[in-house]
């Protein structure tokens, strides 16, 4: 927002014709612009949204990356074997099972499925893994394994939401956007909430599951290009050089001060924020994403390479974005929708998911620790939901969607390594033992940070709002 300021001529000179200098800053600015009004709203112009904040009482974790694996890795496939299943491989599911309930594809009559891929306990904990995950199978004495994980909605969109932001619908706040409202962020230079992709398309639900709904817009995610240029035209144009370029940021610095002045909107703040975030960022970002820094070890461990867009890479940009003082950081990989097409079934897709993934999730977990960073930083690896028991009719194996259990991994920040949480019954249908609802999940990581999930709250429509609704429960057995 602008409106009239004292400004001199000559000033206001180089506002209007300088109109296209810092595309990248307005473009940055566009994306962090939205009505919406803060419980505590900034009447300071020059106050930092994102400035840390006081946590509710002291935190294990300051920081959280989260390994999105888009479309639900199958855990009967990759964490939780079940001989059972086997054995009766090829057998209609009991009817009272599956009463009631429903899936996305497959109907009541559906044929169980036996795994096919061999297991091994892994560690002094005895964490039992898929030989399709040797590389986390290395490191499973530094992970919770929560095996007792279930969720409401069994449709990609939706229910990638609802692991996000604890909702179905769209318009909710995501869990990065929760996070950084209820304790900012610690780095100066770029932004608080930063979203990587990888995999052959980007995820169902789209920008929506790293939004800020109706939180402040500084709040929601920043996604990041791979490449030279992470955000697209964050340099100014060809001939504007820096002084120009500084008088620009401080006629419309001036302009939007004035305008929050005279309407005291707390968004005009925020829009402050993201000119100046956009300026430092024009020298940090480049910097960020350049890893030829990196010692060839580092880069090995990972299996990185320079100027090559992977997951990998993601992973590495990930701990160099913590190291900088990002509060959340969300890696999203796709494809694991593994139905039984041509090429999204248990075979080689699954295979090839794997691969992508395993090598450079286990090296983070190492890195961060060697670094003395996975103390306070939280490491999640999962997906919206789990697969079915039972295999779809189609020409290839496959499973379908399972929304009563699946299993996910956390490691560093609080959560007690070495242990498995969560059993299911002898099928892996229902969960049978320390089941783990999405809302307790969140519930939980926002303890770790320090934050009571029923506190962190924001009025909206009359309402108060909060990332668990009106559930959720702080998993003791979890933390260490």
């Amino acid at each position: 927002m602008v409106g009239p300021s004292p400004l001199h001529a000559a000033t206001r000179r180089h506002f209007f014709a300088d109109c296209r200098v810092g595309l990248g800053a307005i473009a940055l600015g566009s994306l962090l612009a939205k009505d919406a009004r803060p419980a505590d709203a900034p009447q300071n112009p020059d106050r930092l949204p994102l400035a840390p904040k006081r946590t509710h009482f002291p935190a294990r974790a300051r920081r959280v990356i989260f390994l999105f694996m888009a479309g639900g890795p199958s855990q009967l496939e990759l964490f939780d074997d079940k001989p059972r299943l086997r054995e009766l491989d090829g057998q209609i599911v009991p009817s009272d099972v599956t009463q009631g309930k429903r899936f996305a594809f497959i109907k009541g009559d559906a044929r169980l499925l036996g795994g096919r891929r061999q297991f091994a306990r892994h560690g002094e904990s005895g964490a039992e893994l898929s030989e399709l995950l040797p590389h986390t199978a290395a490191i499973a004495d530094d992970l919770t394994f929560i095996r007792g994980m279930a969720t409401d909605v069994f449709n990609h969109g939706p229910a990638k939401l609802f692991m996000n932001s604890g909702s179905a619908r769209f318009g909710m706040p995501s869990m990065g956007a929760w996070l950084t409202y209820g304790i900012g962020s610690e780095s100066q230079s770029l932004p608080g909430f930063v979203v990587l992709q990888s995999g052959p398309r980007g995820p169902r639900g789209g920008t929506a599951l790293w939004g800020s709904g109706f939180l402040p817009t500084t709040y929601q995610g920043v996604p990041f290009l791979s490449g030279p240029e992470p955000i697209l035209n964050l340099a100014s144009p060809p001939g504007i050089d820096d002084d120009r370029q500084a008088a620009f940021f401080s006629a419309v610095r001036d302009l939007n001060r004035s305008r929050l002045e005279t309407v005291q909107d707390p968004e005009i703040a925020t829009r402050i924020a993201a000119y100046e975030m956009a300026y430092r960022m024009q020298s940090s970002a480049p910097e960020l994403v350049d890893l030829s820094g990196e010692t060839r070890e580092t880069l090995d461990l990972y299996g990185a390479e320079p100027g090559q867009p992977s997951f990998a890479n993601n992973c590495l940009l990930a701990r160099r974005l913590v190291e900088r003082g990002v509060r959340f950081v969300q890696l999203y990989h796709t494809d694991w929708d593994h139905h039984g097409n041509n090429d999204t079934h248990l075979g080689e897709p699954l295979e090839a998911r794997c691969k992508e993934v395993d090598r450079a999730s286990a090296a983070l977990v190492k890195d961060l620790k060697q670094r003395g960073l996975l103390e306070d930083t939280i490491v999640v690896w999962g997906g919206e939901f789990g697969r079915t028991p039972m295999g779809e009719p189609r020409d290839l194996i496959g499973r379908d969607h399972h929304i009563e259990a699946f299993t996910m991994w956390a490691a560093g920040g609080g959560f007690k390594p070495g242990q498995t949480v969560g059993r299911t019954d002898d099928l892996g249908y229902y969960v049978v033992e320390d089941r783990v609802h999405v809302h307790d999940l969140h519930a939980t990581l926002l303890h770790l940070l320090g934050l009571d999930h029923e506190r962190l709250t924001f009025r909206f429509q009359g309402r108060d709002f909060r990332l668990t609704d009106v559930a959720g429960n702080v998993v003791s057995k979890l933390i260490a």
